[in-house]
């Protein structure tokens, strides 16, 4: 059953291809006419997408992969996104302000004030739960679900992306690697 998944793509783009019309354009040729595309920061792109599809790792390869066919020579991934997040990252997304988040019950911050979105996710899953002597949470987590849903995903994603698992200049599985190697092993056993 598809559902929709949200997330962002960070591309490291090559010199000189920094013209954001251009960007934008290689989006919409890509399929994304809906795409939310910054350009803020020279040298990188983000796109931010909301997409459908059965599970999210697929959906989120399949994008970057139509992404790098039109973005210009020399594109990389660079990172998915939602991965590591901020309390205000969570709060935007739940419709409350950062303080209600940090009244509660967190995850151990990974780095600098960052959680990991899946930790993050399980906690307030557990916070919706009635609990005696506790007062019931001010947030609904259900708009935020599409984003929550291509977190663990995301993760997943940059850790093959770190561990040089997949290309970051084709978006494909590197020849011989453990993951590509899981990927026919289980296409051959269908």
């Amino acid at each position: 059953m598809a559902e929709e998944f949200e997330f962002e793509l960070i591309f490291a783009l090559p010199k000189g291809a920094e013209d954001p019309f251009a960007l934008s354009d290689a989006v919409f040729e890509a399929g994304f006419e809906d795409a939310l595309v910054g350009t803020g920061m020279a040298g990188l792109l983000g796109v931010e997408l909301i997409t459908e599809g059965d599970d999210a790792e697929s959906v989120i390869l399949e994008a970057a992969r139509a992404l790098i066919r039109t973005l210009p020579e020399g594109t990389t991934l660079r990172e998915v996104r939602p991965d590591l997040v901020s309390l205000a990252d969570v709060a935007e997304k739940l419709n409350v302000k950062r303080q209600a988040l940090q009244q509660r019950e967190m995850p151990f911050p990974v780095a600098g004030g960052l959680y990991r979105i899946d930790e993050m996710m399980e906690l307030l899953t557990a916070a919706r739960e009635p609990q005696p002597g506790k007062r019931r949470p001010r947030f609904d987590l259900d708009p935020a679900q599409k984003w929550f849903r291509a977190g663990k995903a995301a993760r997943k994603v940059n850790a093959l992306l770190t561990m040089r698992e997949i290309d970051p200049a084709t978006v494909e599985f590197v020849t011989g690697s453990r993951s590509e190697l899981a990927g026919v092993s289980a296409r051959e056993r269908a």
